[in-house]
């Protein structure tokens, strides 16, 4: 298989990736599940999902479709990136094991299904966060919390946002 192909295979739908989960717990893979927009890839996202992958054994990234992305206030020019392109950029880093693309605004019921042991947020997030209505409350951390898994929170290096570089290209 070229590499290309082998590259979109790490691209799933849900009863894939469900499957797939399954056979990873059966053999004991601790997995880790993070998720966002990822527009234009940049070194902040590369440092923080390298970090995740650390983590565990197993890493799914959850991409947010383009409609997902337009009703986060990201802004009327994004996404950037159309979302597979997005899905298939992150599924070339070498650490990636699985990545999904979801429409909802949250990937709740994502994790619902997939019952990650470990749930990874950005450092805006806070783990110990349990008020649902709070900014700093990550989407399903009582769900792994609920079934044994843990909940992570990596700081972001400062200065790398896809805002901050798309307003560089716009001032420029």
């Amino acid at each position: 298989m070229n590499k290309l192909a082998k590259i979109k295979n790490k691209i799933y739908g849900l009863n894939q990736l469900k499957q797939l989960v399954d056979q990873w717990k059966k053999d004991y893979q601790q997995v880790v599940f993070t998720n966002g927009c990822f527009d234009i890839l940049h070194r902040g996202h590369v440092e923080y999902l390298a970090q995740s992958a650390d983590f565990g054994n197993r890493l799914i990234i959850a991409v947010n479709a383009d409609s997902s992305v337009k009703g986060l206030d990201k802004g009327s020019s994004r996404p950037i990136q159309d979302e597979y392109s997005r899905a298939l950029i992150i599924a070339a880093l070498s650490f990636v094991d699985a990545v999904i693309i979801f429409e909802e605004q949250t990937p709740l019921e994502l994790i619902q299904q997939l019952v990650p042991d470990i749930l990874i947020k950005g450092g805006d997030y806070d783990a110990n966060c349990t008020d649902k209505s709070n900014k700093k409350y990550i989407v399903g951390s009582d769900v792994v919390k609920a079934n044994g898994g843990r909940v992570e929170v990596i700081q972001f290096v400062p200065g790398f946002s896809t805002s901050k570089i798309e307003e560089r290209i716009k001032n420029s």
